[in-house]
């Protein structure tokens, strides 16, 4: 295949898989946001809404790895198509329950369970397929519009499931969730996902090597690289005190401030605004120069972010201008956590060898979220008996100090020699 039909190959796969990941993510975003108001009104507990998040992390964080050895082994479109399949049929399976026996919440947290493992084997492939999609040059371009697509679902879909909460049923937010998988499933076939892709040979499908051999490769050549080894305990520490805004943020604005459904889904979807605007930025403008230095940055002022939920549990603030600032402060959120996660993950994109990105990503991702579902459980308990302002002030301040300490000058330098011969960064050039 020619350079010129591989190029334009790979510009039919930046606007196809974004356009999968807008319907498909538009009928989880939906279906998540239905669910998680289902469970704090049926309940009123933080720590049941706190189990459904379990219910995501865990079999995440246990799986991950295997769907690295997979993604790694396998054919990466015969996983993403089957796993977004399984999602379809795992609605289904809700959808026949909350028809004929009604939704409970064992019902919940079984499908919960089941939608955790089909998003880790087509997560965790799809994030080792975007250098096989396209071309090297364009790795932060795709990112971007990945995230834009997500963003562009995440903008309506909760606005929209807080107007139609109440309105219509729960078969229908489980319908529309289902006719948006099967949809995504008719646009990932469609697309080569080794049109770029620099992989060793298969013989038969079969696997050179044992799981377990392939398992010890895979963190063998992670410890070869210090700069992931730096994210990775970074990363630990971290997705544990986001714990406490995750679990936090949705129980002080609908069971302490009584927001309405609506507004509630308004400041979810400020959220998608922050990304959608920061992605767009992203694919238009060259690649970021430090991006362990602005993703050092990005954090301490998503820390401040989270502590700043806690304000109108101290000082009262009438509602309409409680909803300015919840909009206001998710905005900020949003725009952050692209700052923060593009740059680092192109980062990776390009270090990390095409035959190891399965399991290195997956090994990336069990780490981060290894100390998630405690912090889940702790927090959940914690907002249950402890005012919920002093929570997220103390794990705001502990998150600041952390990356502080990690991410300290020296060890930014460490990942950005370059940065020893510039005295001061050009905003323009990072």
């Amino acid at each position: 295949m020619s350079e010129a039909i591989k190029l334009k190959r790979a510009t039919y796969h930046l606007w196809t898989f974004t356009i999968s990941k807008m319907i498909s993510s538009f009928g989880a975003q939906v279906y998540a946001f239905a669910i998680s108001f289902y469970i704090l009104q049926v309940t009123g507990s933080a720590t049941s809404f706190a189990t459904n998040l379990i219910c995501s992390i865990l079999p995440r964080t246990l799986l991950a790895p295997f769907a690295g050895y997979v993604a790694d082994k396998y054919s990466r479109k015969t996983i993403i198509i089957g796993a977004q399949i399984a999602t379809t049929l795992a609605i289904g399976g809700l959808l026949a329950v909350s028809l004929t026996y009604g939704l409970s919440l064992i019902a919940i947290y079984a499908t919960t369970v089941v939608l955790a493992m089909t998003s880790t084997f087509s997560g965790v492939t799809f994030t080792s397929s975007i250098t096989g999609l396209v071309d090297e040059a364009r790795i932060q371009r795709a990112m971007s519009m990945n995230q834009m697509s997500i963003s562009f679902a995440a903008i309506g879909a909760p606005a929209l499931g807080g107007y139609l909460y109440g309105v219509v049923s729960m078969p229908m937010f489980l319908t529309m969730y289902m006719v948006a998988s099967l949809t995504a499933v008719i646009l990932e076939s469609t697309m080569n996902f080794n049109l770029f892709a620099n992989r060793k040979e298969i013989v038969d499908g079969e696997p050179k090597e044992s799981m377990l051999q392939s398992m010890k490769a895979g963190v063998s050549y992670l410890r070869k690289q210090p700069i992931l080894m730096r994210l990775i305990w970074i990363s630990l520490v971290i997705n544990f005190l986001f714990g406490a805004f995750q679990v936090g943020y949705a129980f002080i604005l609908i069971e302490k401030l009584k927001m309405i459904s609506t507004h509630f889904g308004y400041t979810e979807g400020a959220t998608a605004v922050g990304t959608l605007l920061m992605s767009i930025n992203l694919s238009i403008r060259k690649e970021i120069k430090y991006p362990l230095w602005i993703g050092k940055w990005g954090i301490i002022a998503m820390g401040i972010v989270m502590g700043a939920v806690a304000v109108p549990l101290l000082i009262h603030i009438p509602y309409n201008g409680m909803f300015a600032f919840y909009l206001g402060l998710m905005l900020s959120f949003g725009l952050l956590s692209i700052l923060v996660n593009t740059p680092l993950f192109v980062m990776m994109q390009k270090m990390i060898d095409d035959d190891y990105k399965g399991r290195v990503f997956s090994l990336l991702e069990t780490m981060a979220m290894a100390l998630m579902p405690l912090g889940m459980v702790l927090f959940g308990f914690l907002y249950d008996v402890v005012p919920a302002q002093w929570i997220l002030l103390a794990s705001s301040s502990v998150l600041i100090v952390v990356v502080l300490i990690m991410a300290r000058p020296s060890v930014v330098r460490e990942a950005h020699p370059e940065l020893n011969r510039t005295k001061t960064v050009n905003v323009e050039t990072v």
